[in-house]
């Protein structure tokens, strides 16, 4: 298990006993795959702390075996499973993965740098750019990078924002937060079929529901619209066309995330199609 009290990183040839204790939360579920990596990525900092969603692989046999702790708990949703393992963890400082995520180790140096900071001249969150490798390659374009991700907090300064897609950790007001420069590095879909799904079963019913629980609407015009909008903005206005044929693919799958997301909450909206739910939460209600 993943818990030192006495953490030492070297610099100029000298011992210093870092100024802050970090707990690394990583969120799992059927992952059993890329979690070892996940936790390799981490295992510098003080505690590593999995939170698994009743996985059906080894998901929690592996991360047990590399020394994590394991909390094994139903699938809530994104921010409320996150939420979970910060209160969890043994220190505040939190540094917070996905599964399919990985801290670089030029990220892993720079973080040790906070981490020896004088506590008056240190941030309460840092924020880090997530560089996604799709198709065989790192996309620097798309709308993909930098994508920065706010990873490395205090918890006693803010919350995970409980929404249904695209959560983040929210600062309380007047919360000091800062940019660190290295990357996170993200593995996010296995393939083509893979992305296809991950739209059709997470996101765009997760986003058609957030969007109808904010008092939004669409029209058939929006629907009709949405995807050739979507598309243009990935391949030209964010240079996806530099990015080869992955940016073609991202621009093609954006097209198709937004004309689902649209039609799923139209069908929402008008009572024609029943409250979706995503595969995540479809999986869990059938081990209830």
């Amino acid at each position: 298990m993943f818990r030192r009290w006495g953490v030492f990183a070297f610099f100029h040839n000298s011992a210093t006993i870092l100024a802050m204790n970090i707990s690394a939360v990583i969120i799992a579920g059927n992952e059993e795959e890329k979690i070892a990596d996940a936790i390799r990525s981490v295992e510098w900092v003080d505690e590593v702390i999995v939170i698994d969603s009743e996985s059906t692989d080894h998901t929690r046999q592996i991360a047990e075996e590399m020394g994590a702790y394991v909390i094994t708990r139903p699938w809530p949703g994104f921010a409320a499973q996150k939420q979970f393992g910060v209160n969890a963890a043994s220190f505040d400082w939190i540094l917070s993965l996905d599964a399919d995520e990985r801290i670089s180790p030029a990220l892993r140096d720079e973080i040790h740098n906070v981490c020896n900071t004088p506590m008056s001249l240190r941030a309460d969150g840092y924020k880090m750019p997530r560089l996604t490798y799709y198709m065989g390659r790192a996309i620097r374009h798309s709308g993909w990078y930098p994508d920065w991700q706010l990873r490395l907090f205090d918890r006693r300064k803010g919350n995970w924002r409980d929404v249904l897609v695209h959560e983040s950790f929210e600062m309380a007001p007047g919360a000091k937060i800062e940019k660190l420069a290295c990357d996170i590095t993200h593995f996010s879909t296995e393939g083509a079929l893979h992305h296809h799904e991950m739209i059709g079963e997470r996101y765009a019913p997760l986003a058609a529901r957030q969007m109808l629980s904010e008092g939004k609407t669409t029209s058939p015009f929006q629907i009709a619209t949405t995807g050739i909008t979507a598309f243009l903005s990935a391949y030209i206005l964010k240079l996806g066309f530099r990015d080869g044929l992955a940016g073609f693919c991202i621009a093609s799958f954006a097209c198709h995330h937004a004309f689902l997301k649209h039609l799923c909450l139209w069908e929402m909206q008008n009572g024609r199609g029943v409250l979706i739910r995503s595969r995540d939460e479809q999986k869990h209600d059938m081990r209830a």
